[in-house]
């Protein structure tokens, strides 16, 4: 899906703190509509608690987080999943005990009142054909790769602008990694604008259209996904090669 240039997630100049311990430290970085925008670093870089202060599960301690032009970091994670943002959580966090269609019916929670439950449910298993055929299948009984396609599904059964993923390629068999990634791009070209957490360089920047790079806590490079995948830095520290 082609940009549209209007700004639809603004982190701007973001600290936050874990007591004493300062993660985020100036942290600045747009998303527009109909991207997908990755963010890349290694562990303890500061990624996870990016996309907690986005959701809303940590509090910024200086800096703004503004969606659609209205500011989000004060508000409670339900409200900004009803204002259009869903997370895809790292490790898919799906409920082990209860059926396909039962984590579905969960995905769409926040927005329950609202109608187009079988629109969305329609769109979701037209996605991923395997879980219509297992809907009565309990969660915890699939594979790693069927569980994050579910988990994928049960964000978009809220309808989301922006879909925002944590480490989707994790635990993942290389063949379910490219599989997961195709659908990504597939969703974006449908119309969801993606924010993608990822340490799969090389896979992250092949379906995004740019990115930016975290060390410590701080953005040190940013640009297109061309740009990022050609820089001697990112080759040398991620791919393996100068």
């Amino acid at each position: 899906m082609k940009a549209s240039g209007r700004v639809l997630l603004n982190f701007c100049d973001v600290h936050t703190h874990y007591g004493s311990l300062h993660v985020l430290k100036g942290v600045s970085y747009e998303i527009r509509e109909g991207e997908i925008v990755a963010l890349l670093g290694g562990n303890a870089s500061g990624k996870s608690t990016t996309m907690k202060t986005v959701l809303g599960l940590v509090r910024p301690s200086e800096g703004t987080v503004s969606f659609r032009g209205q500011p989000i970091h004060a508000l409670r994670t339900s409200e900004i999943v009803r204002r259009g943002i869903a997370p895809v959580p790292e490790g898919r966090r799906l409920f082990p005990r209860m059926t396909i269609l039962e984590n579905l019916e969960m995905g769409r929670y926040t927005r329950r009142a609202e109608p187009g439950w079988a629109e969305e449910l329609d769109r979701v298993f037209g996605l991923f054909p395997l879980l219509k055929e297992r809907r009565h299948q309990l969660a915890g009984t699939m594979s790693g790769g069927e569980q994050q396609m579910l988990a994928i599904g049960r964000a978009l059964m809220t309808r989301p602008t922006l879909l925002c993923m944590d480490e989707p390629s994790m635990g993942l068999a290389p063949r379910l990694v490219e599989e997961v990634f195709d659908i990504i791009r597939a969703i974006n070209e449908q119309g969801t604008t993606i924010f993608v957490i990822e340490q799969n360089v090389n896979m992250a920047l092949s379906i995004a259209h740019r990115g930016y790079v975290l060390q410590m806590g701080e953005v040190v490079l940013a640009g297109s996904a061309q740009e990022l995948l050609e820089n001697p830095l990112i080759r040398k520290a991620y791919l393996g090669s100068g």
